[in-house]
């Protein structure tokens, strides 16, 4: 009888939390695309961008949105699902049931730690695949002559095509700097035909032109194909750095495998993976990030929520939410700054909130 009536607890639970985050999560996600979808209305006419690519952009970008507000969204509906229970009493007759305050947060994190799954799977899946689709209409946006897709960076130089597996953003101080991946330049005659092929490992701006390193070029004549290679090579081109860089798709909405390789290819090159390091080790603490931000909601739930209304749980779910996002921005800023590495400086905040919740739950649990 008395695990029959930890299941039936465990629903009544876990249905309050389910229903209150999906609600929260909707409206957040919600506000946050219609905010960006204003702003894109102010975009439309800027080479050929239209409603519908507004529209598409916006829709595109959905998953990603999703993704990097379910966190907020536990926060807030955990603390509102709770809160709910508290203030008509079915909390404290849990607790009077013998429910511990432990065992009564562990079915909360239990019905986010379910969900908390699918979101990780959409945001290595649904929500990159979408994201390198938006940029492509972003990068339409900005110049005419570039162009994104599944097989990298295209732009159009003159009489020559430019085509880049990837770009890269490298940081030196202050300084953001754009190196092409795997660069390939098609030089082509009046008639249409391909008069020169170069291929290089990368390309970097160093200010005043365009430098390609381990060059093959291959040139065609009347006598034939001629190839010939080199260390570094100038590069001259048009290609302006500043929108490159604008079109470069942010580290923090890559997927764990792109974030990976990036990181690879600046390591073997003796760069500092930077941005990337930190965007990867954050998606991969972000299932224990979101439990723990659940976890360390249940205080306010059997404490100062049992005698207030929605709006004092509202309020107080989102001052822990932003409170949440300026720590761990501080803190991994911190870590970045004083060299720490990017999974420590990932881990620091939600050690001191796991740190927090184990305090509470030991001396009143």
């Amino acid at each position: 009888m008395a695990t029959l009536t930890i299941k039936r607890a465990d629903r009544l639970i876990g249905a309050s939390v389910l229903g209150t985050l999906l609600l929260v999560w909707l409206v957040l996600t919600g506000f946050d695309a219609l905010t960006q979808f204003v702003r894109q209305l102010g975009n439309i006419g800027k080479n050929g961008f239209t409603l519908y690519d507004a529209i598409a952009y916006i829709m595109l970008t959905v998953p990603r949105r999703l993704y990097q507000m379910f966190s907020n969204a536990a926060l807030i509906g955990g603390l509102l699902g709770l809160g709910g229970l508290a203030a008509t009493g079915e909390l404290t007759a849990l607790r009077a049931a013998g429910m511990s305050k432990l065992r009564i947060g562990v079915s909360a994190v239990g019905v986010v730690a379910a969900l908390t799954v699918l979101v990780v799977i959409m945001g290595e899946t649904a929500a990159p695949y979408g994201d390198q689709h938006a940029q492509a209409i972003q990068v339409r946006m900005r110049s005419s002559n570039l162009g994104s897709t599944s097989s990298g960076l295209w732009a159009r130089d003159a009489g020559k095509i430019i085509n880049a597996k990837s770009a890269i953003a490298t940081q030196e101080g202050d300084l953001t700097t754009v190196k092409l991946v795997d660069v390939r330049v098609f030089s082509f005659t009046p008639d249409g035909q391909v008069a020169e092929f170069s291929h290089g490992d990368s390309a970097i701006h160093d200010g005043n032109q365009w430098v390609m390193t381990n060059v093959r070029t291959s040139t065609r004549d009347e006598t034939g194909i001629h190839s010939l290679t080199a260390p570094t090579q100038t590069w001259k081109s048009r290609l302006n750095p500043h929108v490159l860089e604008q079109s470069i798709i942010h580290p923090e909405y890559l997927s764990m495998s792109d974030l990976r390789r990036n990181m690879r290819y600046l390591e073997s090159n003796g760069q500092n993976p930077g941005a990337y390091a930190v965007a990867f080790w954050g998606r991969v603490i972000f299932p224990f990030n979101v439990l723990v931000l659940v976890l360390c909601a249940m205080p306010f739930a059997f404490g100062s929520l049992r005698s207030g209304g929605f709006g004092k749980r509202l309020f107080i779910g989102i001052i822990l939410a932003i409170g949440w996002y300026f720590l761990q921005g501080a803190m991994v800023n911190f870590g970045t700054v004083y060299g720490l590495p990017p999974l420590l400086a990932n881990l620091l905040p939600t050690g001191l909130l796991v740190a927090g919740a184990l305090a509470y739950f030991r001396r009143f649990g």
